[in-house]
């Protein structure tokens, strides 16, 4: 026993030894990772651009890009609003872009007219009907496309798909010869029937409500409840936020269109605000008063943007992790 315990004990290393092995090891390993960090910031500088580093320079440089891009952006709204705030009068740059010497007379001819305001209400029914239409529509394809079993679906899905491809100024003439027939010039069912059939709207309803699980249709049915019963109380609330999405793009799209509403509404009861304001510029109106028009014209569209932002924002997430 004494023998083997002195074998043991001379055979094994004292315990500074050990411990000192054990502390160059961390080292050793720091500085590896050192070593491998040191040479990946080596090749940094000539991959990654100087405004993207991670360095206080590169914050400070693509801050400064930024703002520019900002100011860039907000420049023309600013330049509208403090122009149509001017007297009317001549323009001079850069004097009549300082905010000095404002007045409200324009706002007051543009609100206190008998036209504007009615182009406010066409545009206000054009585009809230038009977007109340297009969603209800697409959505009910939207499911009948992802959920039913039916002859020719894809052969139908697809054929009303290609319609994207062909340019909306193709089939512009052949609509309005075709309303025109039905009496629907000057008229707000003629102004808004053609744009009810969106077929992207169509195709992002069908998309959504694919990834939809079919175990609750199932379990919908085996509950008892009907077609109508199932596409209200599960359809509809499960598809909220690409609704929300498609309802903000849709609006801004009939809020600014110009074309279509410039050839069906023929009178001056019937047009819109972008028709509307257009109209001004060829009536030698103070550029003042066109400005308060398109001012009066933004602020809507504006305040629907903020109100579906957060929709979008979220209907866009979904879409994209649903596939």
């Amino acid at each position: 026993m004494s023998l083997d315990t002195h074998e043991v004990a001379e055979t094994a290393p004292p315990v500074p030894a050990v411990a000192a092995a054990k502390a160059e090891l961390p080292r050793t390993r720091l500085g590896l990772r050192r070593r491998r960090e040191g040479s990946g910031a080596s090749r940094e500088p000539d991959t990654v651009p100087y405004a993207l580093r991670g360095t206080r320079r590169g914050k400070a440089l693509r801050g400064v890009l930024l703002g520019v891009v900002a100011l860039a952006t907000i420049f023309p709204f600013y330049a509208m609003v403090v122009l149509s705030l001017k007297p009317s009068g001549a323009v001079e740059f850069p004097g009549s872009l300082l905010p000095w010497h404002l007045t409200t007379s324009a706002y007051r001819d543009v609100l206190g007219s008998q036209d504007v305001p009615q182009w406010l209400i066409n545009t206000l029914i054009y585009s809230i009907v038009g977007v109340l239409g297009t969603l209800l529509l697409s959505a009910l394809a939207g499911y009948a496309f992802a959920k039913k079993r039916f002859p020719g679906r894809e052969a139908m899905f697809w054929s009303f798909l290609s319609m994207v491809m062909v340019p909306y100024h193709v089939t512009m003439i052949p609509t309005f010869v075709l309303i025109a027939k039905m009496n629907g010039v000057d008229t707000y069912w003629g102004l808004i029937l053609p744009s009810l059939a969106n077929a992207q709207a169509v195709f992002l309803m069908r998309q959504f409500i694919q990834g939809l699980p079919d175990e609750l249709f199932e379990a919908a049915k085996i509950d008892g409840a009907s077609e109508f019963q199932i596409f209200v109380r599960i359809v509809l609330p499960l598809i909220k936020p690409i609704m929300a999405t498609l309802g903000t793009f849709v609006f801004l799209w009939h809020w600014n269109d110009f074309l279509w509403p410039l050839i069906v509404g023929q009178s001056t009861d019937m047009r819109t605000l972008t028709v509307g304001i257009a109209s001004l510029q060829q009536q030698n109106v103070p550029l003042n008063v066109v400005l308060a028009g398109s001012v009066v014209a933004f602020v809507p569209i504006f305040m629907a943007y903020l109100v579906g932002q957060r929709y979008v924002t979220e209907g866009v997430a979904a879409t994209g992790i649903k596939g």
